[in-house]
């Protein structure tokens, strides 16, 4: 019995660790994430679009198509890049990508108008 108390004990403490560790979610700044996306995205991707990769840009039905419609998949691409689009993780923060993501997912709802 000892032995399953101590286990149950080490478990909880594990438990606790990895909570308390654990990175609280962010909160999204859609106006920070324009800032981001003209100063890092715009380039390849002014309007949505994409002057490298046409068919791969970021209007709704695009992102739709690539399973891109996520800001958890979008935050991804961005800072893990992918295919001719460059990692961004190096450059920018979390918080960062998390608010250009947000950004770029509004705009794709709004049309990009």
């Amino acid at each position: 019995m000892c032995g399953k108390t101590t286990l149950q004990f080490i478990l909880l403490l594990f438990t606790l660790l990895i909570i308390s560790f654990s990175q609280p979610a962010l909160a999204v700044d859609t106006t920070n994430g324009a800032k981001v996306f003209d100063v890092h995205c715009a380039g390849c991707h002014i309007n949505g679009s994409n002057i490298v990769r046409r068919g791969k840009n970021l209007k709704l039905k695009a992102l739709k198509k690539y399973e891109m419609d996520s800001i958890e998949a979008i935050s991804s691409i961005v800072a893990n890049g992918k295919n001719n689009m460059s990692a961004y993780k190096d450059r920018l923060s979390d918080q960062e990508i998390q608010d250009v993501a947000a950004y770029v997912l509004q705009q794709a709802e709004k049309g990009w108008r």
